[in-house]
């Protein structure tokens, strides 16, 4: 392009203890450019788009803004610049109507008639339908997003930042979400568009530039270059595409007969007459959007929710009643969707988060006493299997990125040998090389004899990996199905609320 950059940034370089995130970054973003920002997980995306929103203070290097020297204190002053940013994590609280929540994230918000009224102007004109006075906790994920996409709206922002927008959106909603961007773009507003999903990036992104250990490595016209060359752009090596191994399926390992159950939170979503078997050697995916019943069904089966005790049996044994650790012990093993503060204790070391989960199935306490060698071993052999980038086992589990927590939290249970293993969006906000590599031991491990349940909002995952799929929709699970007889468009009707009427198939 010609024009003069929107955003310029120059040799950026921020460095903590042991890591340099940033290494002398530049690039430059026009108006109206939807500029694709690519990496593996630890890439340094994250504190890049940091430093443009005020977040984080480079130790080296320069931006500008229209021309004119940007350097924000604080995302205040990021916004006043105009610059908006919707994170991967909402922020919003779930007792409050949307036009509360979005008061909240105005500098000076006018009355609550106005802000409504203005609300529905902007969600009307950028087709993102959206009512002020809704609770927040009734909405879904999409919805949510809505929320936080209208909120950087009414800023009018020159640059909008996105990090993973499609991650928790049904293919309908990814469309209604494609076409708000492409309306922004064509009005000028320039778009940082940060995302592991390189289908999308080549449908949506005019330009992308490429981090790897924290330096730009390539650019590329994302219409012009395949998937596989991003990803392997991003890792610098070839890129292995998961197999199946072939074999039989044997014995029902879990048997679900009429699951219902009340959701321990006051915005969840209660279970719903849930039935299903799943068999040894056998992947199950689940497909739902957020919001309908995916961690009430993953915390009846890891124990956390207490249910009737013959609504959850394994091989034939009664479980419903029992907590997490007997079930352990089972060889009933899970990872929860939240990877920190659920799966992981993020001020604990690798290695007590090891300890945590891993203490009955790999022996790590004997008379009452934990094994902290063992323990530490353990750590170092998910690290080195999974490869977690991270110095050590005696780092704590909020020092890793988010991708590289992910793989640890999925390594851990996968080396305890499960009988049953449940996990919930294994694979969020994972670059595709970690992601590729976390679905290849899901389905090793099934190819081992295990039964294996994938609960998970990506398609494309679901159809990769798994060889029956269902659909949860308002606590309630469809009839599982053959993954190899059903079309996306199917699926994406079922998750997206076609519950209790005839889907037709595509």
């Amino acid at each position: 392009m010609t024009q003069t950059p929107l955003l310029s940034l120059s040799g950026l370089t921020k460095a903590y203890p042991g890591v340099v995130a940033n290494d002398d970054v530049s690039l430059q973003i026009a108006p109206g450019e939807v500029h694709a920002l690519l990496g593996e997980n630890g890439a340094g995306k994250s504190t890049l788009v940091k430093m443009i929103y005020g977040l984080v203070k480079p130790d080296a290097g320069s931006m500008q803004m229209n021309g004119a020297a940007f350097a924000p204190s604080e995302p205040r002053a990021a916004r006043a610049a105009g610059v908006g940013m919707v994170f991967q994590h909402f922020s919003l609280f779930d007792a409050l109507s949307v036009a509360e929540n979005i008061a909240l994230g105005m500098e000076q918000a006018p009355k609550m008639s106005d802000l409504s009224a203005q609300i529905t102007s902007v969600s009307d004109a950028y087709g993102l339908p959206l009512a002020p006075d809704r609770v927040v906790g009734d909405l879904s994920a999409g919805e949510r997003q809505r929320v936080e996409i209208i909120r950087c709206l009414l800023q009018e922002p020159k640059l909008l930042i996105m990090d993973e927008p499609t991650s928790v959106l049904t293919p309908q909603e990814v469309e209604i979400l494609f076409k708000t961007l492409r309306k922004l773009s064509a009005e000028g507003t320039a778009i940082l568009y940060i995302s592991h999903k390189l289908e999308e990036i080549r449908s949506l992104c005019d330009a992308a530039t490429v981090l790897r250990l924290g330096k730009v490595v390539g650019e590329c016209t994302p219409s012009e270059t395949s998937a596989r060359d991003m990803a392997e752009m991003m890792v610098g090596s070839t890129l292995r595409t998961p197999k199946r191994a072939e074999g039989e399926t044997g014995e029902v390992v879990l048997a679900l007969k009429g699951l219902s159950a009340a959701s321990p939170s006051a915005f969840g979503m209660p279970l719903r007459d849930v039935s299903l078997d799943v068999r040894a050697g056998e992947v199950l995916g689940i497909g739902g959007v957020a919001g309908n019943g995916q961690d009430e069904l993953l915390a009846a089966l890891s124990g956390e929710m207490r249910v009737q005790a013959d609504m959850v049996a394994v091989k034939g044994v009664a479980v419903g009643a029992l907590g997490p650790t007997p079930r352990r012990a089972m060889g009933i093993l899970t990872a929860p969707e939240e990877r920190l503060g659920h799966a992981a204790v993020p001020d604990m070391s690798l290695t007590e988060n090891a300890m945590l989960t891993g203490m009955a199935r790999e022996g790590l306490a004997q008379n009452g006493l934990l094994n902290w060698t063992a323990a530490k071993d353990f750590a170092e052999r998910i690290i080195l299997k999974f490869d977690v980038r991270t110095p050590g086992p005696a780092n704590a589990a909020r020092s890793l990125s988010g991708g590289n927590l992910q793989k640890f939290v999925i390594g851990r249970e996968v080396m305890q040998r499960p009988e049953l293993l449940v996990v919930n969006q294994p694979t969020w906000g994972v670059d595709a090389a970690a992601a590729a590599a976390i679905r290849q031991a899901l389905m090793d491990l099934a190819a081992g004899g295990a039964a294996v349940v994938v609960i998970s909002q990506d398609l494309e995952e679901l159809m990769e990996i798994s060889d029956r799929f269902a659909a949860l929709n308002e606590g309630r699970l469809s009839a599982p199905e053959p993954t190899a007889d059903l079309s996306v468009e199917r699926i994406g009707l079922m998750l997206g609320g076609a519950h209790g009427m005839e889907v037709a198939h595509v």
